[in-house]
């Protein structure tokens, strides 16, 4: 066995999902006896579900959803701004959306289709231990009738939450904080202006904001927000405590709520997000507040990101020490978006005059800012993660038209041209457009110009090293640069 990956929610999923699609036969180990059947992670962005595409299982996982095109900010009964995404978006990826899909549904599904590559999620079965050997993992995993067993693996994935066993065994430090904050979550049946559609429903009150999603599977609408000031301190709160005032400052009527919790969230990274032959994926390396709905996405860019590279290296096309460049292009993001969404939540929800003023002030300022094109192409990308790069990367080099090596291939949809439908191979590529295509000793795709290339950034008769995971390792014209590069890592493609 090559990979033991601990920890099955939405990030070990789709690891085991992406390293089965690639000939790989990973373990996957969970302590809980069975999957959540609440959480709080509902938003689905445009970039994880162009990921899924690659695996086959956009589809599946949008049918179980619901699209939602736009976002509603609301004072009460009155809506004072809206947000359409399809204006903004459509350009960007073929996914100009956020998909409300809860996080125990999300889940079941990437369950199904992981089993149905031959991958069984093994429940109740702990990780208590593991060293690291001159030659991989040794792993003590304890099942429900405490019988212990020994596993020998090339590599030990850590997906097991914010509060991680294998980061607390590495010893990892994990600084940040936690908000003052009180958050809740329910799941309710409602009426009201604020629950008529199948889109996002927002309000930015005096003391918090509450967020509302669609959820196609019950009929039912999630409900996620901050709890008032005054009943931060009750440990036994309950929906009813807080129904006067969401009721009040977003325009619904509850009928029945299904559940309730409320919760702490903190803002942490790790120092590392990797020991020798062990990784840190998904909230085990970071977590933040919910602002953005970026958590669960972004666990999923971790996945991605390092299953490509493991499946290179046990499978022989790629050198190990490739595997040095997940760090590097994950921490960096995960820096930056604790740092974004943490500014943003004091912004929206701080109890400073600045923030006060903040929040008088969206409702009046949002729909004039909002007028101009750059900012809403700008805040789909932002939000979507379609803007993430790795420029900084050692497996990034060169530039051609607006494209530099690291960036996302930029998708160049229409005129008949689809230059995202070869990456469901998974596998390194060369993309050419508009021009001849010479031998690379990789696979090639060769696209036609056109209006919808040339407005994607692309240039014409330009070489792109197309990684696995849809990121440029090269942009250029020189086919020897392009060939050096690969030979840097000693690249080799699996078709």
């Amino acid at each position: 066995m090559d990979v033991l990956i601990v920890g099955a929610g939405p990030t070990g999923l789709v690891l085991a999902l992406w390293l089965a699609r690639q000939g790989l036969k990973p373990r996957i180990i969970e302590r809980n006896a069975t999957a959540g059947t609440s959480s709080r992670a509902m938003a689905v962005h445009a970039r994880t579900l162009e990921f899924y595409r690659q695996l086959r299982i956009a589809d599946d996982i949008i049918a179980r959803g619901i699209k939602m095109n736009r976002i509603h900010l609301r004072e009460g009964a009155r809506e004072v701004a809206r947000i359409e995404f399809g204006d903004f978006g459509g350009t960007v990826s073929p996914y100009p959306f956020v998909l409300s899909h809860p996080q125990d549904d999300h889940e079941a599904i990437l369950g199904k289709h992981l089993a149905a590559a031959g991958i069984e999620i093994e429940w109740n079965s702990e990780l208590i231990g593991y060293t690291d050997t001159a030659d991989g993992i040794r792993a003590t995993i304890r099942k429900t009738d405490n019988t212990e067993e020994t596993v020998d693996v090339a590599y030990l994935c850590g997906c097991d939450g914010a509060n991680s066993f294998v980061r607390r065994h590495c010893g990892l430090e994990f600084p940040g904080g936690t908000y003052d904050q009180v958050f809740y979550v329910t799941d309710v049946e409602a009426t009201g202006e604020a629950v008529a559609n199948d889109d996002v429903n927002g309000c930015v009150g005096t003391d918090g904001f509450h967020i509302v999603f669609p959820i196609r599977t019950s009929g039912h609408h999630r409900i996620i927000g901050i709890v008032p000031q005054a009943l931060e301190k009750k440990t036994d709160l309950v929906f009813e405590d807080i129904r006067a005032e969401l009721e009040e400052q977003i325009d619904v009527k509850v009928t029945r709520a299904h559940w309730f919790s409320r919760y702490l969230s903190h803002h942490r990274v790790a120092k590392k997000f990797r020991v020798g032959r062990v990784f840190l994926l998904g909230d085990a390396g970071h977590i933040h507040s919910p602002v953005g709905g970026q958590g669960m996405n972004t666990g999923i860019g971790d996945a991605v990101n390092l299953g490509w590279k493991l499946a290179s290296v046990v499978g022989g096309r790629a050198d190990a020490k490739i595997l040095d460049t997940y760090e590097v292009e994950r921490l960096a993001f995960a820096k930056v978006l604790v740092s974004t969404t943490d500014q943003a939540f004091k912004l929206v929800a701080g109890r400073n005059v600045g923030s006060h003023i903040f929040r008088e002030l969206v409702p009046h300022v949002w729909p004039f800012v909002m007028g101009f094109s750059w900012v809403r192409k700008t805040m789909f990308r932002a939000v979507s993660q379609t803007a993430i790069n790795y420029r900084e990367s050692a497996l990034s080099e060169g530039e051609a038209g607006s494209v530099e090596g690291g960036d996302r291939l930029p998708w160049a949809g229409g005129d008949g041209v689809d230059n995202f439908a070869p990456l469901t191979a998974l596998d390194w590529q060369v993309h050419v457009y508009g021009g001849d295509a010479p031998a690379a000793g990789l696979p090639l795709c060769e696209f036609p110009w056109s209006e919808a290339v040339e407005a994607a950034g692309l240039e014409r008769g330009a070489l792109y090293l197309v990684r696995p995971d849809g990121y440029l390792a090269y942009a250029g014209t020189d086919l020897g640069a392009l060939r050096a590069h690969a030979a840097r890592f000693k690249i080799a493609a699996r078709t």
